[in-house]
């Protein structure tokens, strides 16, 4: 018996000592092991989209916000406090057709719209809150700036050559801003060169939206190199300019053209005749820019508008006086965007391309006054804009030093070998 009490004994112990023991747990086959990753937080526009039920579309002809509000179960004194209250923030207005905008709304059985989230551009968007106290408010996406570079050989045009690089678009307009005053684009010769420093801009670092200011430039026209760098020149106005590499400033007080990208289809001639007239004489006191119905028509320089009207063979026509010494006018209009008495500055779009008046196609007739007689602006030595004050000189010269380098060691595009062929064939016909 006592045999016995021991072995219970023995047994009672050992499944005690097991109870005081950490169990172990068979080993885990990582392979086959499910790790359940958290949820990540939708935000955008500063909201949690998890929160509300989400709306994405886009405005349409006949759509306004007041109605796109009542269909979403907004009252109405929530509509009319913001289409008053919010104007200067908001004009409810001047929402286009085809712009994005988001509505969130509640998650209950009402589907009621809390916020609405209108896109002014790819970067830009207003936001009104209707939730409790209503409010609207401006603000912009994250937006990094990747800094790039660009080179070409103008072959047929520049924008050809800025498109074969696959460069966007843009860069051509803010090239040809930047050399406007300095470079005639209508004029520019093969092979004439071109380096370009600006900046591209990302949304949430992978979405492109566009290209930035240009930083820097350099363009060699006929055999003449002009460099180009961006400097403040007014720090209290947060003015920018573009000087060269002696500080000179590139801008003119004057564009060259009233119109960007076009041709001269007649220049100022005292002395033209004309063959429907019987090759009588009859002068010309104008430039002629020939371009599409509907181009926009620049403004060359900063003035009052004196004349905004219609008559005779000008057609639509505005005229600008810009000091005591210079004017302007702009004939053949579609259409003008500009009032008698008001201001404008260089670059405004101050009308649209048309055919009014005595024209055979669409153009605008440019013409210039000097101390009130008419001249030709392409042989004008226009006065330069202001100069780089001489106590921002030495920091400036610090500042465009390493750019200028990076300028002068950028490549330009190989030319393919068959068109190097192609061109000496060409050369040894000639011959």
């Amino acid at each position: 018996m006592q045999k016995y009490w021991g072995l219970f004994l023995i047994v009672l112990l050992s499944l005690s000592c097991k109870d005081d023991r950490p169990v172990l747990k068979e080993p885990v086959d990582k392979e086959l092991a499910v790790v359940v990753p958290e949820k990540p937080v939708m935000k955008q526009f500063g909201f949690n989209l998890d929160e509300f039920t989400v709306q994405l579309d886009t405005v349409k002809n006949g759509d306004s916000f007041g109605e796109l509000m009542l269909q979403h179960k907004v009252e109405y004194p929530k509509i009319a406090k913001i289409t008053q209250d919010f104007k200067d923030t908001f004009d409810v207005r001047k929402i286009r057709v085809g712009k994005p905008y988001l509505i969130l709304k509640s998650k209950d059985t009402t589907e009621a719209a809390q916020v609405f989230i209108y896109e002014n551009d790819a970067i830009n968007y207003t936001v009104v809150d209707l939730r409790d106290t209503v409010k609207a408010y401006k603000d912009k996406k994250e937006v990094t700036y990747v800094e790039r570079e660009a080179s070409g050989v103008i072959e047929t045009s520049l924008s050809q050559a800025i498109l074969d690089q696959g460069i966007d678009y843009t860069v051509t307009n803010s090239l040809s801003e930047v050399y406007a005053w300095t470079i005639d684009f209508f004029r520019l010769q093969k092979g004439d060169k071109f380096k370009v420093i600006y900046k591209e801009k990302y949304i949430n670092d992978s979405i492109y939206a566009g290209a930035g200011p240009i930083e820097a430039a350099y363009f060699e026209h006929n055999g003449r190199p002009i460099y180009a760098f961006s400097y403040e020149n007014d720090s209290l106005k947060n003015i920018r300019d573009y000087f060269d590499e002696e500080a000179n400033n590139l801008r003119r007080t004057f564009l060259r053209a009233p119109v960007q990208f076009s041709r001269i289809s007649s220049r100022y001639n005292l002395k033209r005749r004309i063959k429907y007239y019987g090759n009588r004489i009859r002068p010309h006191k104008g430039t002629d820019y020939a371009a599409p119905l509907g181009t926009p028509i620049l403004a060359t320089a900063d003035g009052t508008v004196t004349e905004s009207t219609r008559r005779g063979g000008n057609g639509k026509y505005v005229k600008i006086r810009h000091n005591g010494t210079y004017s302007t006018q702009y004939l053949h209009m579609k259409k003008q965007n500009v009032k008698r008495g008001q201001y404008v500055r260089q670059g405004d779009v101050i009308g649209w391309i048309g055919m009014t008046g005595n024209t055979s196609g669409p153009h605008v007739c440019y013409r210039f006054w000097k101390n009130g007689r008419q001249v030709d602006p392409l042989k004008e030595e226009l006065p330069l804009a202001e100069p780089l004050d001489e106590s921002l000189q030495p920091e400036y010269f610090d500042y465009i030093g390493p750019i200028k380098d990076q300028l002068d060691c950028m490549s330009y595009p190989e030319i393919p070998t068959e068109e190097i062929i192609e061109a000496e064939d060409l050369a040894s016909a000639e011959k």
